[in-house]
């Protein structure tokens, strides 16, 4: 440990070369760290000549790694998850809490998790949620939270996925709506509102007009899919239900089908764990109590609506609840 500690730069260069990767930009690191672009510069400097290898490529619009580079900062990154993760622990322990960070959707937070959340208190007393929130697409690197809510294929070498569901659509509206949709006018289907989301999504329109794609006139549109939950959760028209946030909704019947038709995307919604950080035995609990209650609520679902072949679509895709 000795000849090692003597290898070794002064911590202030590691802080700086893993804010200076991270950000991918000299200038970005140094308002992080609240220091000029030179002192990161001089700082990097001083690390390559200490290793005697470039650490970064340098580029006109920012920086990136060198295969040295690299192998050092994934090796930081480790450690420093470690030190945080130990820190935190610590801080727990005098607190007699025990703190879970997730990183997920604004729209499984609203309409999944915070009516569940009495439930999830009672079940562990202990446990202090923080969010990551996510507006647009489930993207984006898990490394500084606990569990992350993504559409990924599998487990690779530096995730852990735990498989949740297959990626299911279905048009979704109020009770109220569809009764005043249907009194207007069943055959009219330019009479919906469509509630859409700004960002790309899926073409949906043969889910609710079968027999008239692209169909409707009007339409609101939205950045954020809780907004677009919330609309139809409010009657003001047809939106495109993501299963995984809105079938708490659906078990209660807040929202119904607005058609029976439904949609696989042949995606696979996984929470994943980065594998840099420890295991904790209390993550892993509450990830499994998410899962579960998502199953039951997707149970449900098939039972108070058939017609959508629910059931049949997750035996299909291998998550029979």
């Amino acid at each position: 440990m000795r000849k090692l500690r003597l290898a070794l730069p002064s911590m202030n260069g590691f802080f700086t070369f893993e804010a200076a990767a991270r950000c991918g930009n000299f200038a970005r690191a140094a308002d992080e760290l609240n220091v000029t672009p030179a002192a990161v510069s001089r700082m990097i400097g001083r690390l390559e000549d200490h290793l005697g290898s470039a650490l970064f490529h340098r580029l006109s619009g920012g920086v990136t790694l060198t295969d040295d580079g690299r192998i050092l900062y994934e090796a930081i990154s480790r450690g420093f998850s470690g030190i945080e993760q130990a820190l935190r622990e610590i801080d727990d322990r005098k607190t007699g809490h025990e703190t879970i960070t997730l990183s997920v959707s604004t729209g499984f937070t609203t309409h999944w998790i915070m009516p569940r959340m009495a439930e999830f208190k009672r079940e562990f007393p202990t446990v202090e949620l923080r969010f990551q929130l996510i507006t647009s697409a489930l993207v984006g690197p898990v490394d500084d939270v606990d569990l992350g809510m993504r559409f990924v294929s599998g487990s690779d070498d530096r995730h852990e996925a735990t498989f949740v569901m297959p990626e299911i659509l279905v048009p979704i509206c109020s009770p109220g709506y569809d009764r005043q949709r249907k009194e207007v006018d069943q055959a009219d289907a330019s009479a919906a509102t469509l509630i859409n989301l700004s960002e790309a999504q899926p073409d949906w329109s043969h889910l609710f007009f079968p027999n008239e794609p692209g169909g409707g006139l009007n339409s609101m549109i939205f950045s954020d899919y809780a907004i677009v939950v919330q609309a139809a959760l409010l009657g003001q028209g047809v939106a495109l239900g993501w299963l995984n946030v809105v079938v708490h909704w659906l078990r209660q019947q807040a929202l119904v089908p607005a058609s029976p038709n439904i949609m696989l995307t042949g995606r696979l919604c996984h929470f994943v764990r980065s594998l840099d950080k420890p295991r904790r035995p209390i993550v892993a609990a509450v990830r499994d109590w998410m899962i579960n209650h998502l199953h039951q609520d997707l149970a449900q679902v098939a039972a108070l609506y058939p017609e959508l072949g629910l059931a049949e679509a997750l035996r299909k895709a291998g998550a029979a609840v």
